[in-house]
């Protein structure tokens, strides 16, 4: 980019700016009469399995206060939203008949939505798996395929005369590795590796068998995705050298775990798994019909990924090499590292990589939020976190990469898996004592991102002047405190 281009915040003039939750996160609603049990109701009634013992049968209430949510993000000027559907709300057995009281509610919330101008965007797999699937046999069953393609045709046939976006799963990554392996999610498995990839290579069949119940049952023209989590690698500058590193590292599998983009994203969209990744798990990687892989590289129409942090890498010897934070790096109350960069390289190298848009279906930070004196809940690293993140995604949109929209994680403060109500992204703050939502600082300030196509950006908290110019923050990258250093001394220099 030359040194005298003039640069302005503003988005591509189609981009999608939204927010996303879950249902087992916010919904409640848990009473038998409303849903049957999913693995989360049963992990969570496992001692010590949740933080402080805390389950999401109420969450949020957003089963009984969908409406008053709505009118909410259409006070935050949301554009979209996207929602997960709760598989054992639907489906009491996980197949079979449908439960219609459950169905109704999505049904209802489309309407409500649409009725405000808000695109309903849906995810059809956000973690709560039915139990009574579960017990037989879950992602280790080949049935669960046909069992999901089954839950996506019945969501599919209701809502699909509204609904043009569709999410097929969220994260496989980290329901196969923190339920399967690790044991810290539900459904609280520590299988060995063999089992863990028969439960990937099942979830990724799941998920082309999905793209193919969605495009046969939809009744109007749909755009299909899916939303891995992204672990994304970045360079330390931009040399040539440490680009090429960072693309390597961010695609390459070097640990015997799931945690990694090839080997769930390579078969979605190249139709096949990544070399490095059979080398590396040997014998351990099930035998499959070559018919699965057709099933699984189903065409679909963008790349949604969750990106919230990252590691910075360059050249080195023996080719990547990773680079420490430096001390005092910023960091969020989950302890992941502040890494705008992540969300400036991740989409670039994804959309060279699989020649797909991306749409960042997640992004955003837990944080101390709580109400002050006045009831306000003021909360500025959240906003700062947002402004560096998209800052970043601007100029990869900027240097080529096609991405399409952003929802920010997440609406609501919600039930944070095995955290319980420990940790908070929301938008908007929710006492889980009273229920009541009470907009943020960081809502208000996003509101006016959204309103600007991103402008505001360029302003401190949305002011539209009195800061560097946008350019200057561009090129300079972060403040130097979020900078990863190139050598082990750390040298001051100019903050942005």
């Amino acid at each position: 980019m030359p040194a005298n281009t003039r640069i302005t915040a503003a988005f591509p003039q189609d981009f999608v700016w939204g927010a996303a939750t879950s249902s087992y996160q916010i919904e409640g609603g848990a009473t038998p009469d409303l849903r049957a049990e999913s693995v989360w109701d049963a992990f969570c009634r496992k001692p010590g399995a949740v933080n402080d013992g805390h389950t999401g049968a109420i969450a949020c209430d957003h089963y009984g206060r969908m409406a008053e949510d709505v009118r909410l993000m259409s006070d935050l000027g949301l554009e979209a939203y996207r929602f997960s559907v709760s598989w054992p709300r639907v489906l009491r057995d996980g197949v079979g008949t449908v439960n219609t009281v459950g169905l109704d509610f999505y049904d209802r919330l489309v309407d409500a939505l649409i009725a405000r101008g808000i695109v309903p965007w849906v995810t059809l797999f956000h973690w709560d798996y039915p139990h009574a699937l579960f017990l037989r046999g879950g992602w280790l069953n080949r049935d669960s395929a046909e069992w999901f393609a089954e839950y996506s045709t019945r969501i599919v046939e209701r809502l699909s005369d509204r609904v043009k976006h569709w999410i097929t799963i969220n994260e496989p990554q980290v329901f196969i590795q923190l339920g399967h392996a690790d044991g810290t999610h539900a459904p609280g498995l520590r299988l060995p590796l063999r089992e863990q990839l028969i439960a990937a290579h099942n979830s990724l069949r799941a998920h082309g068998r999905s793209v193919q119940a969605i495009r046969a049952a939809a009744k109007s023209p749909v755009q299909v995705g899916w939303a891995p989590v992204g672990h994304i690698s970045y360079p330390i500058d931009d040399q040539p050298a440490n680009i090429d590193a960072a693309r390597a590292a961010t695609f390459a599998i070097k640990k015997q775990d799931l945690w990694n983009n090839a080997w769930f994203a390579d078969p979605v969209c190249l139709g096949a798994y990544p070399q490095d990744g059979l080398r590396l798990y040997g014998s351990q990687v099930p035998k499959h019909p070559a018919a699965d892989m057709d099933l699984i590289h189903q065409p679909i129409d963008f790349y949604g990924v969750n990106i919230y942090s990252g590691g910075a890498v360059k050249a080195g010897p023996d080719g990547p090499t990773p680079v420490p934070h430096p001390p005092g790096h910023a960091r969020n109350t989950f302890n992941w590292a502040v890494a705008p960069q992540s969300l400036r390289w991740g989409p670039r190298f994804i959309c060279e990589r699989y020649r797909l848009p991306v749409v960042i279906t997640e992004n955003g930070m837990s944080n101390l939020d709580s109400p002050n004196l006045d009831g306000d809940v003021i909360d500025p690293q959240r906003i700062d976190y947002t402004r560096r993140y998209l800052l970043a995604l601007h100029r990869a949109i900027a240097e080529g990469a096609d991405v399409r929209g952003y929802f920010h994680w997440s609406l609501l403060d919600n039930f944070e898996w095995a955290e319980g109500y420990k940790e908070r992204f929301g938008l908007v703050h929710v006492d889980f004592t009273s229920l009541a939502r009470t907009p943020k600082s960081s809502a208000r300030w996003y509101k006016s991102v959204i309103e600007s196509n991103g402008e505001s950006l360029s302003g401190r908290f949305g002011a539209p002047s009195g800061v560097p110019e946008l350019d200057d923050l561009l090129a300079s990258g972060p403040p130097d405190r979020y900078r990863e250093p190139s050598a082990p001394t750390i040298t001051p220099s100019k903050s942005s």
